[in-house]
């Protein structure tokens, strides 16, 4: 393989992970749903030390945890604002 099929390689996977990225915040809005319904607080500190054990503990490399933990920071944070888009809309 060449550096152009990488290259292509790298672009299909950016375009999995797009979607899956989306299907990820469409789960977060019916999350945010049900929290507003039971008064439950947007952020869980609980859940989210949960989900960065889970991410080390299932990684495989060659990222290492705490750049994958960098990653899901980031994803977290704008689940969140989400999250918080979709609760104001409904007030």
């Amino acid at each position: 393989m060449d550096i152009s099929d990488w290259r292509k390689r790298i672009d299909d996977i950016d375009a999995q992970l797009a979607e899956l990225l989306s299907e990820r915040s469409r789960c977060v809005i019916e999350i945010g749903k049900i929290k507003r319904q039971q008064q439950l607080p947007v952020y869980d500190p609980q859940r989210e030390k949960e989900i960065f054990e889970r991410i080390a503990r299932n990684n495989r490399g060659p990222l290492e945890n705490e750049a994958l933990r960098r990653l899901f920071e980031r994803i977290l944070d704008e689940s969140r604002r989400v999250e918080r888009v979709v609760l104001e809309e409904q007030t």
